[in-house]
């Protein structure tokens, strides 16, 4: 009961008498209309009057027709839309005192003191500045007989609420900004097409993306693609890089490679604070080396195009946390940011994410390691074996897990072992040498099945050995359990979670999630255990429709799993097995006693998961209570959280639980290594 009590619902805060007025500001970004959808209806569905803001910050100096009341209706149809419909624009008036006296009087006129800001870090600086002047401003309102007494009282304190729209992701604070997916997806769609016409001829392509300021789209396309090299801003190459590049390209193309890829981020510059262009990495492969080389420069297709599912359930979500914190804001709240911390949303301080914008993000540095670590190959040493086992279905991304985990492995100094068809073929010994040769592996957590027949006595491992799993919690505790009998599974064991149904308990997010998402966008799925069926569901509204509207079914099928994954799963899958093949390498170390590998403890079997804000391994045995092996699922699945804001948001009453809702915190950026927040793509 006690619990109860202290649980925070929806229903019970109010927006009777406030007006909310939502902008877009600085460059577009795709999931802005999201966003403004979410504030919109969200606003509107607790009885607040709720303002469009057209033009940015220009509308709201000019006012008039730029500052609009919005209706339910007006943002229907927004969800799948780029850019911004409401508009965005570069406004020099707002930094003059007198433009945003006009703004503060345009705002006062229409009663509105709450403002939902959804831009850059400069959008959002300057409307701390508003927030900080708006008394000052009131008071010349009164005195130049623009506004009385009562209304300046009435209206004394505005309140801000920020979220950051930026392909760049170059805000502190977040792990992702809206619109950084989307430009990703746009970026690798280009690197994935060019990649077949330059293996065809034997070239090197020279890509040039966004990124002034900011190399995170370069960093983050340069590890999802594989390319070979990648120029940031943010790491001013060493000297010589020209000629350690050029030896890098030759020995890929020596090793029977038939393409380069070289990524290079606008502002990227050297240590001397000279450009490093595009068209001059060009010339020096040309130059040095004779390669057949041409340049694309992807330019403002980067922001175009409709946004991703992640950017879509990213800016509803940040839309729908930035009203619950306008209703709860006091006239001492300081202005505040809605953020994505792992799987979390968490509200920081405006000013304090701003002033450290320049210091670094920590999914940057994580991005950043991870590119540096598969991308320069150590000399091969004679340390531990280590295999790879997947079975199942396939999930997308997971080519990109493997990748990672054979190149760290080897980079550690294992010998790395691929299990072909998963328990099937490791029952049988069909255990093989892995080099650099890409091969399909296939994942699924519920549809393996081990056929029988004693545990395998013929696979040639040596005493110092591991065994690397994309297997679900209680495959890899079969064979904790058959440590009594085999000595040899004394050893540790990592899984990773990939499947697209996102159903391993023990994280909130499996590899190939994602991209599922990116196929079903729109699409309204149906649990399959329930007795309802697809075709129920199309006579029912076949039959109640007659007259207003037509119905179709289409079942996905397969197609859900197929297709080339999305950046966020190659980028999520490469992090998490390398992560992974490091702790394996941390617990081989520990283990190894004697000139053989023991490990027999409930923490040398885990699980690798993200569980809110955090990569976590946790022991498999203690996933068997947290699992319905009935209906295959975790028996608590936090993206059923998500159903009740999906019913608000579509006009339903329902009950609304936001006791998690962030309260007011603190940026922090050096977090605990084990405990690293996840970046999300």
């Amino acid at each position: 009961m006690a619990q109860t009590d202290n649980k925070k619902f929806f229903e019970n805060l109010t927006g009777a008498g406030k007006a909310i007025a939502v902008l877009t500001s600085g460059g577009d970004a795709q999931g802005m209309n999201a966003a403004v959808r979410a504030v919109v209806r969200m606003g509107i569905y607790v009885g607040a009057k709720v303002y469009f803001v057209h033009e940015g910050y220009q509308g709201m100096v000019d006012g008039g027709d730029n500052i609009k009341e919005a209706t339910w209706e007006s943002v229907s149809s927004m969800l799948q839309m780029g850019g911004t419909v409401i508009g965005s624009a570069r406004c020099k008036d707002f930094r003059t005192h007198e433009g945003r006296l006009k703004a503060a009087h345009n705002l006062v006129q229409r009663g509105i003191t709450n403002l939902c800001v959804i831009g850059g870090d400069g959008s959002l600086t300057g409307a701390n500045l508003f927030r900080e002047e708006w008394s000052g401003l009131l008071a010349e309102l009164v005195q130049q007989g623009l506004i009385d007494e009562e209304a300046a009282q009435k209206y004394s304190a505005l309140h801000i609420v920020g979220m950051v729209g930026s392909i760049d992701n170059d805000f502190c604070g977040t792990d992702m900004t809206i619109g950084t997916d989307s430009a990703l997806h746009r970026i690798i769609e280009v690197v994935d097409a060019i990649m077949t016409t330059a293996q065809s001829h034997q070239r090197t392509f020279v890509l040039e993306v966004m990124g002034r300021h900011c190399g995170y789209l370069a960093l983050v396309s340069a590890l999802a693609c594989g390319a070979d090299w990648v120029l940031i801003p943010e790491m001013p190459p060493e000297d010589g890089w020209e000629e350690k590049m050029c030896q890098k390209l030759s020995a890929k193309r020596a090793g029977m490679k038939r393409l380069n890829i070289i990524i290079v981020a606008e502002g990227a510059i050297d240590r001397n604070n000279k450009a490093i262009t595009s068209d001059h990495v060009k010339n020096l492969v040309v130059q040095r080396l004779g390669f057949d080389t041409r340049v694309t420069i992807l330019g403002h297709v980067q922001r175009g195009g409709t946004p991703s599912a992640f950017d879509r359930i990213l800016a509803s979500r940040m839309g729908v946390e930035a009203v619950l914190a306008l209703l709860e804001t006091t006239a001492n709240t300081a202005a505040c940011v809605v953020s994505l911390c792992g799987n979390q949303s968490v509200r920081l301080p405006l000013m304090e994410c701003v002033q450290m914008v320049r210091l670094g993000q920590m999914s940057f540095e994580n991005n950043l390691k991870t590119y540096k670590l598969l991308a320069h190959r150590k000399p091969e040493s004679d340390n531990f074996n280590v295999a790879v086992l997947n079975v199942g279905a396939p999930a997308a991304g997971m080519n990109a897990a493997v990748r990672s985990a054979v190149r760290v492995g080897i980079s550690e100094g294992h010998k790395m072992f691929a299990v072909s068809d998963g328990f099937e073929g490791f029952r049988k010994g069909q255990v093989n040498i892995y080099f650099y040769i890409p091969i399909l592996i296939t994942v699924h957590p519920w549809n393996a099945n081990f056929t029988g027949g004693s545990l395998p006595k013929n696979v040639y491992f040596t005493p110092r050995n591991s065994i690397f799993t994309g297997e679900p919690p209680w495959k890899c505790d079969w064979l904790c359990e058959a440590r009594s009998s085999y000595e040899e599974f004394c050893i540790p064991l990592c899984m990773l979670p990939a499947t697209i149904s996102n159903n391993v308990p023990g994280t909130n997010l499996s590899i190939g999630t994602i991209n599922l998402l990116s196929v079903c966008k729109g699409v309204i799925l149906r649990k399959q255990y329930l007795v309802i069926k697809t075709d129920f569901i199309y006579q029912l509204y076949s039959e109640e429709g007659k007259g207003v509207f037509d119905c179709r079914k289409n079942v996905l099928g397969h197609m859900q799993q197929g297709g080339a994954p999305s950046p966020f799963d190659r980028n999520f899958g490469t992090k998490i097995a390398a992560k992974a093949m490091q702790w394996i390498t941390k617990k081989l170390n520990e283990s190894y006693r004697k000139g053989r590998v023991f490990a027999n403890t409930e923490d040398s079997a885990c699980l690798l998961g993200m569980r809110q804000r955090a990569m976590v391994f946790q022991p498999v045995v203690q996933l068997k209570d947290k699992t319905d092996f009935v209906h295959r699922i975790p028996k608590e699945q936090w993206w059923l959280k998500l159903r009740p804001l999906m019913k608000i948001l579509a006009k339903y009453k329902i009950s609304y639980d936001v006791s998690d809702s962030g309260q007011l915190e603190h940026v922090v950026l050096n977090r605990p290594k084990e405990s690293e927040a996840m970046a999300a793509i």
